[in-house]
């Protein structure tokens, strides 16, 4: 008869305090947001409404316009990190990957410092430098002679909102660097061998044998990037402030999501329709992660070793 195997309860008792933690602020406060979503106020106190804050947000104009346009700002915000973020990413990691290459430690550093820095910082030098009174961004065009190709981006409508994107993507990019680097480093040395006996080097070996093999690693990053940036909030509010100016043409759901909840100026704060708009982000988080879990995930396997 066989034995059966003894419960491991050391497993547990070490699991214990994560997921305690995690349960305690993560899973508690999410499921009270979604219990928040349901309910509004009125004469009677709280009332029980169901789906009606929901039929609010996305059928009433006056809600649903400035949703839209949220929705609209952050997918734009995500396209531009997928579009060039992650790209450069990968072009930095290839090549500082390269043995050839000195002085490789330095640069991986000098890349990734901006990744640890403040959103207060990034945002508030940033626009020191893109002042068109007392930046150093005209003088530095100047320089070079494209001075009148300067203007004031992040007080435009038409470009504050990809001016931020690519300080985002200045601030992220030795993320994605540092996680293909791994990925590239992690490719067996015989793998490599055999494409060099065959006569494959250079750039051709990276397109041909190792992009392929570090899909996976792209793939995670990719949802990774999706995640983040549909819950931006810090580098628009340090920048632009809680109105997402100029005339909300960079307010995205995390921006939205502030006024509603907490109130701002002359809007008072609403914490059933806050709640909403924080479910509905969570509904699109989720359908996104589901997406490349069930979809992209399963294709990428068959490169992983």
């Amino acid at each position: 008869m066989a034995q059966r195997k003894a419960f491991r309860w050391h497993i547990a008792v070490f699991l214990a305090p994560a997921v305690l933690v995690y349960t305690a602020i993560m899973i508690v406060p999410l499921f009270g947001t979604l219990n928040l979503s349901l309910f509004n106020t009125g004469e009677e106190g709280r009332v029980f409404v169901g789906l009606r804050n929901f039929a609010t947000l996305f059928g009433d104009p006056r809600w649903s316009a400035s949703f839209w346009n949220a929705l609209g700002n952050n997918a734009w915000f995500f396209l531009v990190h997928m579009l060039v973020q992650n790209p450069v990413g990968v072009a930095l990691a290839a090549l500082l990957s390269s043995p050839r290459l000195r002085g490789a430690a330095f640069y991986r550093t000098a890349i990734f410092i901006p990744t640890i820095l403040s959103f207060v910082i990034v945002g508030f030098v940033w626009k020191l430098i893109l002042s068109p009174i007392w930046g150093i961004a005209p003088g530095m065009l100047d320089a070079v002679g494209l001075k009148g190709l300067f203007a004031p981006w992040l007080g435009r409508e038409g470009t504050a909102l990809t001016t931020l994107a690519l300080i985002s993507v200045w601030q992220f990019v030795g993320i994605p660097m540092m996680l293909i680097y791994a990925a590239l480093l992690s490719i067996p040395d015989e793998v490599i061998e055999a494409a060099e006996m065959d006569g494959v080097t250079g750039w051709s070996q990276f397109w041909k044998i190792k992009l392929p093999l570090i899909l996976p690693s792209i793939g995670i990053i990719s949802i990774l990037t999706f995640v983040g940036n549909f819950n931006a909030f810090d580098l628009i509010y340090v920048t632009q402030g809680a109105l997402a100016g100029p005339n909300f043409s960079t307010d995205i759901l995390g921006t939205f999501l502030y006024r509603t909840f907490f109130g701002f100026q002359l809007q008072i704060g609403d914490p059933h329709m806050g709640a909403t708009i924080a479910t509905a982000m969570f509904g699109i988080i989720l359908l996104g992660v589901s997406f490349y879990l069930f979809a992209i995930q399963r294709r990428l396997r068959r490169y992983q070793f």
